[in-house]
């Protein structure tokens, strides 16, 4: 059964792998854990989805250290 990145409770420790989408519901995870100023952009997007092993914890890491 495929993750439902639309409506499923994400969390730091959510695997983003090969189904991953940027949907409302990450927008929303991304926004908590980073603040209103998140945005994705497509150096970011491309980074996501790298195929290397990594959670959406990664993830707002990540993005808050582009930001420094």
């Amino acid at each position: 059964m495929a993750f439902d990145w639309h409506s499923a409770s994400l969390t730091r420790t959510t695997p983003v792998n090969e189904n991953y989408k940027n949907t409302q519901n990450v927008r929303r995870f991304m926004i908590e854990q980073c603040g209103t100023a998140f945005k994705f952009d497509r150096d970011f997007m491309a980074w996501i989805r790298n195929g290397m092993a990594k959670t959406l914890g990664d993830v707002a890491d990540e993005w808050q250290r582009r930001q420094k």
